[in-house]
């Protein structure tokens, strides 16, 4: 465990040869499956996600009539994360904690893009499959689910793409580097899984789980200029494999 935060603080190494600042390569695949109204596959390294999309009239929204919350809800985002997307085997029943709280991360980035009813009335349902994963699952999700969106012709104002970035820190020497793009090992055994999700212009989901006693500001910082870089870098892939919704 510290011989890999040790050589990314001493020698600027990876477990797989990669510099704290690299990204794996990234494809994205739109239009994959034929007879659905939107899908498209996102590949960054071994990580890659399937979103597939289906659109509704308004009476397919989904009734919320909870104890504190009552209404409708017409964009949806679920996640599946089957034990085969991570070579295991495993009973496949119902959602666990870890695919509701992804699903609702991924949601809550590409809600803001969402358009009003009164421009697009249709309910959109969006299901994300990790088919493979090494690391951020939910950042793959919430890009392949964006280029969904366009290509199922959704008037999104902007695409959206997400990054996680991990720490390696020496707490001794207080020595530390930022890293992006973290995959299996690095989030196992790093000191950080800060996930951010935004468009060109802005952010518009963060999620952070800490392992040390905590980050200062000059790490908070780098990481947020680390996440804006490497999304800039995904929001290409996506504008050169559609550049904006279908218009039908």
């Amino acid at each position: 465990e510290r011989l890999i935060i040790k050589n990314i603080i001493e020698k600027n190494k990876r477990p797989d040869g990669r510099r704290p600042e690299d990204i794996r390569n990234l494809t994205a695949e739109i239009a994959l499956l034929p007879r659905t109204h939107g899908s498209a596959m996102f590949h960054r390294g071994l990580t890659k996600v399937l979103s597939i999309l289906t659109l509704g009239g308004p009476g397919d929204m989904q009734l919320l009539d909870g104890m504190e919350i009552t209404g409708k809800k017409r964009f949806m985002l679920h996640y599946n994360f089957p034990p085969f997307s991570t070579g295991e085997t495993g009973f496949m029943r119902g959602p666990k904690r870890r695919e509701i709280g992804h699903g609702h991360l991924a949601e809550k980035a590409l809600l803001p893009l969402i358009p009003d009813p009164q421009n697009f009335p249709y309910t959109i349902r969006i299901v994300s499959e990790a088919l493979s994963s090494n690391g951020s699952t939910s950042m793959a999700s919430v890009c392949a689910a964006s280029i969904a969106l366009m290509d199922a012709g959704v008037p999104i104002k902007e695409a959206v793409a997400g990054i996680s970035i991990g720490l390696a820190k020496n707490e001794e020497t207080g020595k530390y580097k930022v890293l992006t793009d973290i995959q299996g090992p690095e989030d196992h055994f790093g000191d950080m899984d800060f996930k951010v999700a935004g468009t060109k212009n802005g952010i518009t989901a963060i999620q952070m789980d800490v392992k040390i006693d905590g980050i200062n500001m000059d790490i908070v910082k780098e990481a947020l200029e680390k996440a804006k870089d490497a999304r800039f870098k995904i929001l290409d892939i996506i504008k050169a494999g559609i550049a904006e919704p279908r218009k039908n």
